[in-house]
């Protein structure tokens, strides 16, 4: 068997030390050699019997379990489970001691193991330099230059391991993002995410834990502290949309705080509450890093949680009631799934733009929301009664114009329910498809039919900024209300993709990193 035995004494209070080595995942935000890590199974990362699995930086990836830990004493031994390096029966033992009086930090590091007899020099010394002497300079650097961890204020102060609490600035290192694109130097960030391995339905989004690169030029790091979900992020997960290509994160659009910023970004800075909807798609994470240009600073009269759950809805009313159709008072307008989250802002709008609106629901309950949202006349239902009643409303007229994120079960009726001249504008597709459509028939009243793209009407900074403008002022001239969303946990994903799809759900929901 070979012994190898380190010891250093670190410039850092013995208890600061022990606090992050007893976190049997922590190396991965200090270790020169770690790329990346997790623990298995969900497993408290402090407790005896947790496996990690890590790559390193040079290639492989190895498998520890934890052995043993005393926090009294603090010491933890661990072993090695699985290597591409022959480090046969290797067992490690960490030890910690003060320092009497000056707050230094006394720390051995030894282990035993059996290595290949022609190998046993060059092992020993690639444990003892690179994995011991290398660790220790590092976590002491790491301790050193992280003394003080900026908490943003959505958050309570963490302890390591903490799943979803923002983490200390890891010593700097060239490392690149999810896509293998090189982000340069500076710390990367673990993050809570929820990832996509293939296409399908709600089960498959998974709860991982993601390393987020440090902003480039242009760009910013958001810590996250809501995640917007919309109709759209189904329509990435079962591939119908294929805005994520597996493994992917959903989602697009969140709200937190600014954690740094990168060169050449001007109208952002570290502190600042922001908010985004907009692609690339990603959003599903604690922590993220995008281009400052997609990202607005938010007004005080808007919570996180508000911001979250309205943006990228509140800007979609816009730009449908704005630029897409210019709603003028005195005109009817019918809003198909008025009870939802951007139905009720669609509703909201119209209605205080002098517009007669028509609510569709599909229930008694959501026809209450409608009508406290301001619809003139509320229906039940997308079927030929829908159309009996519209036409009823409009003395035979029809609707000037038709809002419908229904997609399959309402596209028929809606276009019998138009006027002449009438402009139906398909904007979403809950129910499915609506499958080949012939234009011919649209000329016997001269339909106009949009499907307009999210994407062109907020394409670059200007449109963004102007979208989001009018937003805040709709909502601060009190035309628009948007209401407290239903908070879930950003691991009940897939249960909330399940619900939004059964249609079991009434306004907007976000969840809480």
């Amino acid at each position: 068997m070979a012994r190898v035995v380190e010891s250093a004494i670190l410039d850092v209070p013995v208890e600061e030390a022990w606090r992050w080595l007893r976190d049997f995942n922590s190396h991965r935000l200090w270790h020169p050699a770690i790329a990346a890590s997790r623990i298995e199974d969900d497993a408290p990362p402090d407790g005896v019997g947790a496996v990690r699995t890590f790559s390193l930086r040079s290639g492989g990836e190895l498998r520890e379990q934890l052995l043993r830990l005393d926090d009294e004493a603090r010491e933890l031994s661990y072993c090695l489970i699985d290597s591409p390096i022959p480090l046969h029966d290797y067992v490690a033992t960490i030890r910690l001691r003060p320092v009497t009086d000056d707050g230094r930090t006394f720390w051995q590091w030894e282990s035993e193991f059996a290595p290949p007899p022609e190998r046993r020099r060059e092992l020993c010394a690639l444990v003892a330099e690179d994995i011991y002497k290398a660790g220790m300079k590092a976590l002491e650097r790491f301790i050193r230059e992280n003394a003080v961890v900026k908490i943003g204020r959505d958050h309570a102060e963490p302890k390591p391991g903490d799943r979803g609490m923002p983490q200390p600035t890891p010593p700097a290192h060239h490392d690149r993002d999810l896509s293998g694109r090189d982000t340069g130097t500076g710390p990367s960030l673990p993050a809570r995410a929820i990832m996509m391995d293939r296409y399908g339905g709600p089960e498959v989004l998974v709860e991982r834990q993601v390393t987020v690169p440090p902003p480039g030029m242009g760009e910013v790091r958001i810590r996250q502290s809501h995640v917007g979900v919309n109709f759209i992020d189904v329509y990435c997960r079962s591939g119908y949309f294929n805005l994520v290509t597996p493994p992917g994160i959903p989602g697009m659009e969140a709200a937190g705080e600014v954690e740094s910023v990168g060169a050449g970004v001007t109208h952002l800075r570290a502190g600042d509450r922001v908010a985004y909807a907009c692609a690339p798609t990603g959003s599903y994470a604690s922590l993220r890093t995008m281009k400052a240009d997609l990202v607005v600073r938010l007004p005080d009269r808007l919570t996180n949680r508000q911001a979250a759950a309205g943006l990228l809805k509140g800007v979609t009313a816009g730009f449908l009631l704005h630029d897409v159709h210019a709603v003028r008072a005195g005109e009817t307008v019918v809003v198909h799934a008025a009870a939802g989250g951007a139905g009720s802002l669609l509703t909201q709008w119209a209605s205080s733009l002098g517009a007669h609106v028509i609510a569709t629901v599909s229930s008694p309950a959501k026809a209450e929301v409608a009508w406290a949202n301001g619809a003139r006349e509320v229906v039940i239902g997308r079927g030929a009664a829908f159309v009996e009643r519209v036409l009823e409303l409009t003395g035979g007229e029809g609707a000037d114009v038709i809002y419908d994120a229904v997609g399959r079960d309402s596209f028929r009726a809606s276009l019998d329910a138009l006027a002449i001249r009438g402009h139906l504008v398909s904007y979403g597709q809950a129910s499915g498809d609506i499958g080949a459509v012939e234009i011919g028939p649209l000329a016997s009243k001269s339909v106009t039919l949009s499907r307009p793209n999210y994407g062109h009407f907020t394409r670059d900074r200007a449109m963004m900024q102007m979208q989001a403008e009018r937003l805040f002022e709709a909502v601060g001239s009190g035309r628009i209300t948007i209401a407290e969303p239903t908070v879930r946990s950003l691991g009940e994903a897939a249960r909330v993709h399940a619900e939004l799809e059964s249609g079991a759900t009434t306004g907007a929901i976000v969840l809480a990193t």
